[in-house]
C-alpha cells in the first residue's frame, strides 16, 4: 500500500502573532513553525501501517524552501521520502489542485481535516474530488484490510463507522491515533532522515480562488470585576447593566 501524507507547516500555538503591511499579511519574524498537529496525528497512524503492513509512506507540502525543515521531521519521524511542491499554499483550492498532481498515484492519502493556522478544512474534501478518490473527514480511527478501508469518524453527539474501498482520501484528527502515540524523532531518525529523498517538484498551472484582505486579532480582554461571593445584588446589577446577559 502506498500511502501519501499531507503535511502542512503551520506556527506553534504559543507563537506571538503580528501582522504587516497593513494587517494585509502574516508577520512570520520570530515565529517558530510545526507540522500541523492533524497532520501529525495521521503521520502517526501512517508509521503504524508501515510498521505492520509494509506500507510505503510519503510526505508531501505545498510551499517554499522555508518548509523543509518540517518536511524532515516528518523524514525523522519515519517517512520515506518526501515531496515539497514549490509554491506559496495561497488558498485551499490551489493547494488541493497541486496535491492532486502528487496524489493520483497512492492508494491512501491521509490529511488533516483543517490546519491550525487558517482553518480552512477543505483541502481533503477538494483533493478527493479532483483525484475522484473516495473521502471521509472526521477520522478517528482508521483500519485498512487489502482494498477495504473501515473507517470511524466522529459526528454530532457521536461517532459513525464506515466501510469503503481505496483508492481513499481522508480528514484526519485526534483520536486516529491518541497524543501518547504521536512519535518523537529520535537522533537515529534525525541522521537518517539526512539521507532520505526529498524531491523539490514545480506546480502545475491553477486559479486561486479566494485571498487574505486583512487580518484583525482578538480584543483584548476586558478587566476582570471581582465580587463578594454574599452580595448578589451586586452581581446581578452588573451581569444585567454591564455584561448585559440576563
Amino acid at each position: 500500500m502506498k500511502i501519501l501524507v499531507c503535511i502542512s507547516h503551520v506556527p506553534d500555538t504559543t507563537s506571538k502573532i503580528n501582522f504587516t503591511d497593513g494587517d494585509s499579511k502574516f508577520d512570520t519574524s520570530g515565529v517558530q513553525f510545526i507540522i500541523n498537529p492533524n497532520d501529525e496525528f495521521g503521520l502517526t497512524r501512517a508509521m503504524w501501517f508501515k510498521e505492520k503492513q509494509g506500507a510505503e509512506v510519503t510526505v508531501v507540502n505545498v510551499g517554499e524552501s522555508s518548509t523543509e525543515p518540517t518536511l524532515r521531521k516528518a523524514l525523522a519521524i519515519g517517512a520515506d521520502n518526501a515531496i515539497r511542491i514549490n509554491a506559496a499554499p495561497t488558498d485551499g483550492y490551489y493547494t488541493a489542485v497541486q496535491l492532486a498532481e502528487v496524489a493520483k498515484d497512492y492508494d491512501l492519502v491521509i490529511a488533516g481535516k483543517e490546519s491550525i493556522d487558517y482553518n480552512g478544512g477543505m483541502v481533503p474534501g477538494i483533493l478527493a474530488e479532483l483525484t475522484g478518490f473516495n473521502f471521509i473527514n472526521s477520522c478517528i480511527g482508521l483500519e485498512v484490510d487489502g482494498s477495504t478501508a473501515t473507517v470511524t469518524r466522529e459526528i454530532d453527539g457521536g461517532k459513525e463507522s464506515l466501510q469503503t474501498t481505496l483508492p481513499l482520501v481522508i480528514g484526519g484528527q485526534k483520536g486516529i491515533v491518541e497524543e501518547k502515540d504521536l512519535k518523537i524523532p529520535n537522533a537515529r531518525g534525525i541522521m537518517m532522515a539526512r539521507k532520505k529523498t526529498l524531491t523539490v517538484q514545480e506546480p502545475v498551472q491553477s486559479e486561486t480562488l479566494t485571498k487574505a484582505v486583512s487580518f484583525e486579532k482578538p480584543a483584548a480582554k476586558g478587566t476582570v470585576k471581582l465580587v463578594e461571593a454574599d452580595n448578589l445584588d451586586a452581581l446581578i446589577d452588573l451581569l444585567h447593566n454591564e455584561a448585559k446577559v440576563i
